[in-house]
């Protein structure tokens, strides 16, 4: 039996059961599950190990890669520079950023870029791997590219490329990357262990991570899902290595705890608040949580709901049973979520990763028992 730590009251025993049996079936080697509603965190979960070896204990100071989970922080960031009017959802991308106009791209508003309806899931033609740790060249290569689909017409899921231009897109605007204003505005500010770029610092308190035994399930491939998840250059290379860590890639190596998760999409979930702390106005928050588009997308096997880079919970209800939670999942299983009705927000971290591409049943599970004992 795997050994449970943390804050768990006794309402919630059937969380704390679900979270031991994930451990029991050979499904977890270190977790963490916390929850967070109105501002005040009400559970905070964690066992297992955090090496290979089973000699360190994965605790509440353990760090993990959480992949496309750092979306949501993203997708956050992105709202506050709306709020304050430096961005607008309804403009094109190439007022902020002239030159990714070429090629047809001219038209592209950021509320469709960031709704994954830009068209530019992936390189094409394909490029070496090594391009994505060279930032200003894998910009220059989306900015001549020509869209795979006619932006607007439907999404297609950009597991990476999306957050470097959006990274840009803040960069130019804000002058600070995204990596730098999540540190400096609420990092340091609230004492959130979330970064996006992670230091040489903290490497000692990172999880290792277990690859998916099993590639996941895209459905029938073509060009648009080749270009995103099975050419050579699809990801960067050396995930894990140091090189990796200290880069940002907001859609992709962000490295965080479950509780900082929860605390972070609790702005979603408390009506754009942290704390006592407006961070998002009411009619920001509307903007960047409605639905942009539905349908099925052109990269993941799933029909999908896009709010602002945020997956909404229409129709596929991993998120709990509410259709208007939302948040994000990340490759091999995190994720973050809120529930506005609720003023509930959650987040899951591990290091052992499964091959589902969402809804992975290890959170799923958490998250049913969470509302069961609401």
């Amino acid at each position: 039996m795997v050994d449970i730590s943390g804050i768990c009251p006794d309402r919630f025993a059937k969380v704390k059961d679900a979270f031991a049996e994930n451990f029991a079936g050979g499904g977890e080697r270190g977790a963490r599950f916390s929850v967070v509603v109105g501002g005040e965190t009400v559970l905070d979960i964690w066992g297992g190990s955090a090496d290979r070896e089973g000699q360190k204990p994965f605790d509440d100071n353990t760090l993990t890669p959480i992949f496309s989970t750092g979306k949501a922080v993203m997708a956050t960031l992105i709202a506050r520079l709306v709020d304050a009017g430096k961005l607008d959802y309804e403009v094109p991308v190439a007022h902020y950023w002239p030159e990714f106009g070429e090629n047809g791209k001219s038209r592209i508003t950021l509320g469709q870029l960031i709704s994954h309806q830009g068209g530019l899931p992936g390189f094409a033609p394909a490029q070496d791997p090594s391009i994505w740790f060279d930032v200003q060249a894998t910009l220059a290569a989306l900015a001549k590219q020509a869209p795979l689909w006619t932006p607007g017409q439907g999404s297609g899921y950009h597991p990476i490329t999306g957050g470097y231009m959006l990274g840009e897109v803040f960069r130019r605007v804000d002058g600070r990357s995204l990596g730098t204003a999540l540190r400096e505005d609420f990092a340091k500010k609230y004492g959130l262990d979330l970064m996006i770029g992670t230091p040489d610092s903290e490497e000692g308190r990172i999880a290792t991570m277990q690859k998916p035994m099993s590639a996941p399930d895209l459905g029938t491939i073509d060009k648009i899902k080749q270009s995103a998840f099975l050419d050579k250059g699809s990801a960067p290379g050396g995930r894990g290595s140091g090189d990796w860590r200290r880069m940002e890639i907001p859609s992709a190596n962000t490295h965080g705890t479950a509780l900082a998760l929860a605390q972070f999409m609790g702005i979603i979930a408390s009506g754009g608040y942290f704390g006592k702390d407006r961070i998002l106005s009411v009619t920001t928050l509307g903007q960047a949580t409605r639905e942009r588009v539905y349908g099925q997308d052109r990269v993941l096997p799933y029909k999908l709901s896009w709010a602002a880079g945020f997956l909404r919970n229409r129709g596929i209800h991993i998120y709990g049973p509410n259709d208007r939670a939302l948040g994000h999942s990340g490759w091999g299983g995190s994720c973050a979520m809120a529930d506005p009705d609720r003023k509930l927000s959650a987040g899951y971290v591990m290091n052992k990763q499964s091959s589902y591409l969402i809804g992975d049943p290890r959170p799923m599970k958490l998250i049913d028992a969470l509302y069961k004992s609401l």
